[in-house]
């Protein structure tokens, strides 16, 4: 695929990528993920700072006109560092919504909020029993008065033990499943009814269980069309589907380095293992996973504002191909570097565990397999 970034987004890469060589390091990462914190607030206002937070958001909206090719190049620069800030649940999600749907209050208070660095937001949407059906919504919110009450579970919502407000999908009417019924609120995580259990992921970020109960919210804190947010959710989640896609791909292409590098020192029978011609051939089908994977990432990116139905097939597409190429290339690291792979010094490991976990975010393999077949 012949495609050519701005010079400005070059310039961002760059200056991206060095920033991720030198505050990223895998020794680095490793304390950062241990440390009771578990990120580094300081790289979140350096983001800021640079400009980073602002670029998919559009001039008017208090932005620097970029969008979903800029989240993308971001991400991919993260995914090679491994990067745990919550870009992409507050950036991605939270500022979708804002941006897509938010009133003129909305977007002045939160936009800003997300590209001077001053809140951090996280995207409460999946529940237990979901099993990534975003319309399986037990979460409700009933009206009260002028505003709205929320009860419910949701699970496994990353960056929520770092953020300040949290964006909830709930079912204002209807039932379980209906794709009717369904609304999305913001709200301060200190808001009287909100409990929640942190938790440390397979991978190095932060997650928690997320429980509202009897939690009282202003009627402004709606975002969009009151039970009518499906598309909008599925929208969002799609542009965060992609720029997860190009964040997996950075991983790819470190892991495949250090592969390549491992099998160049590692000797057996007194010669680099690399020298076996089975496992050049397997290194082989590596690069050759990576290279398809990064063509699909651009393709979903520059198909996320195509017509709905476009949109979906080809996100969809994206997610089955990478997903299935992360979880080659995690297994194929992790066997040619043998045991040491498996061992918390090693970097690859650390690669190793966020290949596999991206297959389970915002759907796996097998669930967006189904939604490209339906859409045909």
């Amino acid at each position: 695929m012949d495609f050519n970034f701005t010079e400005e987004q070059e310039m961002v890469r760059d200056g991206l990528s060095r920033l991720v060589r030198e505050q990223y390091g895998a020794e680095t990462r490793r304390e950062v993920i241990a440390s009771e914190a578990g990120w580094r607030p300081e790289i979140w206002a350096q983001l800021a700072e640079l400009g980073i937070l602002g670029m998919p958001f559009s001039e008017e909206d208090g932005g620097f006109g970029g969008g979903a090719i800029d989240s993308m190049i971001v991400m991919e620069e993260f995914g090679k560092g491994l990067v745990v800030e919550p870009f992409v649940p507050t950036v991605v999600c939270a500022g979708g919504f804002f941006k897509h749907a938010g009133t003129a209050a909305q977007k002045e208070e939160h936009i800003s909020a997300i590209v001077s660095g001053e809140r951090i937001y996280a995207f409460a949407y999946a529940e237990p029993r979901g099993r990534y059906d975003l319309a399986d919504l037990q979460t409700t919110a009933k009206k009260d008065g002028g505003g709205y009450v929320l009860n419910g579970h949701k699970a496994v919502v990353i960056a929520a033990p770092w953020a300040s407000h949290l964006v909830v999908t709930a079912r204002t009417s209807g039932e379980r499943r209906d794709k009717d019924g369904i609304s999305v609120f913001v709200l301060d995580k200190s808001t009287d009814g909100v409990v929640t259990r942190d938790y440390e992921t397979v991978d190095g970020r932060r997650a928690s269980e997320v429980y509202f109960e009897n939690v009282h919210v202003p009627g402004d804190s709606l975002i969009g069309e009151e039970g009518g947010a499906l598309p909008l959710i599925e929208r969002v989640t799609d542009e965060a589907i992609a720029a997860q896609c190009a964040e997996a791909c950075g991983a790819m292409k470190v892991a495949n380095a250090m592969t390549l590098e491992y099998s160049k020192q590692r000797k057996q029978f007194g010669v680099p293992i690399g020298k076996f011609q089975v496992l050049q051939h397997r290194m082989a089908d590596m690069f050759t996973e990576y290279e398809q994977s990064v063509s699909m990432s651009y393709l979903a990116t520059l198909k996320l504002d195509a017509p709905e139905k476009e949109r979906k097939r080809t996100v969809s597409a994206a997610k089955v191909r990478i997903g299935q190429a992360a979880h080659r290339i995690g297994q194929e690291s992790i066997q040619i570097h043998g045991g040491n792979g498996m061992t918390d010094e090693y970097a690859i490991g650390h690669y190793f565990k966020r290949l596999t976990i991206f297959d389970s975010e915002f759907g796996n393999v097998d669930h967006h397999m189904k939604r490209h077949v339906s859409l045909a």
